[in-house]
């Protein structure tokens, strides 16, 4: 069963990397990637521990 869900999982991320590479798709990532950014409030800022004492 393990073995099964491994190599579904490694056809799947082919596939997605291959549909990535076309141009088409690029500008939608690049889209959907500003798009959550701005959601979520920017670059990231709020992630990490904090400041460290």
């Amino acid at each position: 069963m393990g073995m099964m869900r491994k190599l579904i999982a490694s056809g799947v991320a082919a596939k997605v990397f291959q549909e990535a590479k076309k141009p088409e798709n690029q500008a939608k990532i690049k889209k959907f990637i500003a798009d959550f950014q701005n959601k979520s409030g920017g670059g990231g800022s709020g992630k990490g521990r904090g400041a460290v004492r």
